[in-house]
């Protein structure tokens, strides 16, 4: 699984970091994907939580 951001939807308001900070962050106004390990976040509520759908959750993606 791996988390990507789509940037052009992002606000940077940092609910995602403020749900795992081990795999976001804010960086120059746009969430940004940390190197971490998804399985330590709450997939689902993080991608939930976006009130732009920002994050896509691709399950079938092995993190490299």
């Amino acid at each position: 699984m791996v988390f990507k951001i789509k940037e052009e939807r992002c606000i940077g308001c940092g609910i995602c970091q403020s749900i795992c900070p081990k795999c976001f962050s804010i960086e120059n106004g746009l969430a940004k994907v940390l190197d971490c390990d998804p399985e330590d976040c709450d997939s689902k509520q993080v991608s939930e939580s976006c009130p732009c759908q920002a994050i896509i959750v691709d399950e079938d993606a092995i993190s490299e």
